[in-house]
């Protein structure tokens, strides 16, 4: 019987180790690249959560200027509660209007003949996650003074 003699090589399984290592190093890559990518998909939903907010909010400003001639000559405002923002099932919003007070002289008009009645409305949108948008509009209506310069109210 013939004895074969093998040549000793010094890696020792260190091919095994280094795979292991690279496979280690590309499963944390691939680890921190799907929580990347989940990370943006929520920042993303949020910011479409905050634009329906912002437009919910802006229908509410729509609203309460259809209504403003209704809105007393008060310092308490006109409140609405909230309210389904329209062709929408979560999106809500509220609004305040608040009379600030008038001006007899308005520039560019006959003195005395017309009234110009100032007017603030906040609206809030309020939308899924609790995201919210806040806007706030300055409004001026005006009107004709009645007889003799006296007026009461805008409503018609």
């Amino acid at each position: 019987m013939q004895r074969r003699h093998l040549k000793k090589s010094g890696q020792k399984g260190a091919a095994l180790v280094v795979g292991l290592m690279l496979l280690v190093v590309l499963t944390l890559l691939a680890i921190s690249g799907m929580n990347t990518a989940s990370t943006e998909l929520v920042m993303a939903s949020n910011e479409q959560y905050r634009q329906k907010a912002f437009q919910a909010s802006s229908t509410g400003i729509e609203q309460a200027v259809t209504v403003l001639a209704t809105v007393p000559q008060s310092a308490t405002p006109t409140v609405v509660a909230a309210t389904l923002a329209p062709g929408e099932t979560i999106d809500t919003y509220s609004t305040s209007s608040l009379y600030e007070g008038d001006d007899l002289n308005l520039p560019g008009f006959s003195s005395g003949k017309f009234v110009g009645f100032h007017f603030q409305i906040t609206s809030t949108g309020v939308s899924s996650r609790n995201s919210t948008s806040q806007q706030i509009q300055g409004a001026y209506v005006i009107q004709n003074a009645g007889a003799a310069g006296s007026f009461n109210s805008i409503a018609p």
